[in-house]
Formats: structure tokens, C-alpha cells, sequence
């Protein structure tokens, strides 16, 4: 499975927002950016594509920023990586061999199980397994 800059960047600035979602505060395109090392242009082209989309919801103003428009227990990475790089299926050329036919639908199961994993994972559970990493620590 190959994920794009994009769709990394874009599951990043998510989780962020996902962390601000009780709160209910907007969170600055320059926090997130600064946060994880992502160009704030970049950032700001994959925010315009998921608010299109109804994942976010934009605020102007002195203390705009983005949040999420739902909650973070509906979104689930295989939708965001469906937003950002398009389906998840594998494009498979027809078996004609009985060894070609086996392999296909091998790669096919493969798939469908990369599928039905990334639907199970919501940004809720990777803020929740975000939140119980250690901290890291700074040393001056």
C-alpha cells in the first residue's frame, strides 16, 4: 500500500483537529504546520479539498481556523485516503494462466482486508492512541 504526501499530510492535519474536537475552538493552519513540518500552501490546498468534501468547517477572522464538521468517530482513513488519492482497489490486469487467475485473486483478498482495516480505524481511535504515546522530551 502506497499513501501519498497528500493523503499523509491530510490524515495529520485531521487527527489535529480531532484532538480540538470537544473543545470546539478553530485550529490555526499555522499551528498544525509548524507542528509537523507541512508548507502552510500544501496545508492549506488539502483543508480547501476536505472542506469541499463536509469533513471540515472553515472560521474567519482573528480566531478562525478549521475543525472538524462531524465527529471523529465517523471519519475512518479509508474514507480520507478515498478523498485525497481516489478508490482503494487494486487495478488488476484479467488472468488468462491458472497461476496469473490465483495470484489476482489473492491480491484481491489483500485488498479487500486493507480495506475493511482502514474503514475500522477512525480518527477518535488514532487521537486516542496519540494521546497514550509519551511525550517526548527536550534536553537544553
Amino acid at each position: 500500500m502506497r499513501i501519498s504526501a497528500k493523503a499523509q499530510n491530510a490524515c495529520i492535519a485531521l487527527l489535529e483537529l480531532a484532538r480540538s474536537y470537544e473543545d470546539g475552538q478553530p485550529v490555526r493552519i499555522r499551528t498544525i504546520a509548524e507542528a509537523h513540518g507541512i508548507s502552510p500552501r500544501f496545508l492549506v490546498q488539502i483543508l480547501q479539498q476536505l472542506k469541499g468534501a463536509g469533513f471540515v468547517i472553515s472560521t474567519r477572522g482573528a480566531s478562525g481556523g478549521y475543525r472538524l464538521a462531524m465527529s471523529p468517530d465517523e471519519i475512518d482513513l479509508a474514507s480520507i485516503l478515498r478523498l485525497v488519492d481516489g478508490p482503494l482497489e487494486m487495478f488488476l490486469e484479467p488472468a488468462a494462466l491458472p497461476a496469473s487467475r490465483v495470484l489476482r485473486e489473492a491480491w484481491q483478498e489483500v485488498a479487500e482486508a486493507e480495506t475493511r482495516m482502514l474503514s475500522a480505524i477512525s480518527l477518535a481511535d488514532l487521537a486516542e492512541r496519540l494521546d497514550a504515546q509519551p511525550q517526548a522530551m527536550y534536553f537544553i
